[in-house]
């Protein structure tokens, strides 16, 4: 490992790799619940304007969307948010 390297180490690269897994899984299952949820193409727009603003949160939690050291914490609570809008779309 150089001097200037960009990875901090090979557990966050993995915790950066997950939270891109993440957002992206979580953006489209937040678009899918809004769809449902209102039957229409409305709701998938709303699902992807609260897509964008969970993005732009995160952004503003953590200085970057993807920081160099992300904390444990934020993957796993980003995994649970997940999980609860997946039981979402299939109980809708």
């Amino acid at each position: 490992m150089t001097g200037n390297s960009v990875s901090a180490g090979t557990g966050s690269d993995v915790r950066t790799f997950a939270a891109a897994l993440l957002l992206t899984y979580g953006a489209g299952t937040l678009i899918l619940v809004g769809y449902l949820l209102l039957d229409s193409a409305f709701g998938g727009i709303l699902g992807l304007v609260g897509a964008v603003f969970g993005v732009v949160w995160w952004r503003s939690l953590h200085d970057k969307i993807f920081p160099r050291d992300l904390p444990v914490k934020s993957v796993v609570i980003l995994l649970v948010v997940d999980v609860v809008l997946s039981v979402l779309a299939f109980v809708l």
